[in-house]
Formats: structure tokens, sequence, C-alpha cells
């Protein structure tokens, strides 16, 4: 299975019933609020005082991190640690593609771990000014060529 299902609907609220993991792309400065993060922190205000916590603490917070966050029953949200800074520097976008890739193989090893699927709003090619040409296919590589099934939502 080396395809993405695309929906139009709320990442907040991932379809299914099974275990189900919620993906964003974060910066590596502790600020969490602007974009996909807003709707997250409105539903589960876990989600931002988790990664303000974890910024603190500076205990692992670094570019290709993640930490998982249980939010209700069978949901769990990944703060991937994928862009540098808030604002390009040098005409370079504050995404770092090598730090996806370093979050989407932590993401693969706790989806298989857990048989979740997982379920994002198309991160990285907002805010942090990256490409979906190229995120697109690092999601396939990682999970969906490992068949964990993979949602991309457009609100």
């Amino acid at each position: 299975m080396e395809k993405i299902n695309y929906v139009n609907g709320d990442a907040t609220a991932p379809l299914g019933e099974d275990h189900r993991i919620i993906i964003h792309c974060c910066n590596d400065i502790g600020v969490f609020g602007k974009g996909f993060v807003v709707a997250l922190s409105r539903k589960w205000p876990i989600t931002k005082s988790e990664y303000l916590k974890w910024y603190r603490s500076k205990q692992g917070f670094e570019l290709g991190a993640v930490q998982f966050v249980r939010v209700d029953d069978g949901i769990v949200v990944g703060n991937m640690i994928g862009q540098h800074g808030i604002r390009g520097q040098n005409k370079k976008p504050p995404i770092r593609y090598s730090a996806i890739e370093k979050c989407l193989e932590k993401v693969q090893i706790s989806a298989l771990r857990n048989k979740a699927s997982v379920h994002a709003p198309k991160f990285g090619a907002g805010l942090a000014g990256g490409e979906w040409d190229v995120i697109e296919p690092l999601l396939i590589k990682y999970l969906s060529s490992q068949n964990i099934p993979v949602t991309i939502y457009t609100l």
C-alpha cells in the first residue's frame, strides 16, 4: 500500500476507530501559537502544555525529535520538531526535511508497534514553508510503504 488517503475534513477529528496518531510539524524554539496547533490546543490543551514543558526541559527537544501525547482513547498527537525557528533565513524556509525524515522514522515505529493509522493536515507546507511535493514522498517512504494507513486532511 503506497497510497495516501486525501479527505476534506478536520485532522483533529481523525477518521476510524483504530489507534490513531495525529502528526504535525513544530518549531525548535518553543513557539506553539499559529496554524494547525491553534486547533489542536483548542481541542486538547495538553498538546501545548506538554510541548512547552518539553521545550523548557531541553530533554531531547531537538530537530528530528517527536513527542507523543495521548489526548483521547486511541488518539495520540505527535509533536514533530521539523522546523528551525519560525522565519526563513537567506531565502531558506524554516522547514528541515532531514528532521521531518527522522520524525517520520519515529512515527513509523510507534504506528507499527501500536497498529495505528496516521492522520495529519498538509504539515510543513504552510507556515514552515515546505513543499508538499517533497513531504508526500517521505510519508510514502516511511509510512504507506510499511502498510501504515495515512490520511491527509484539508479543511
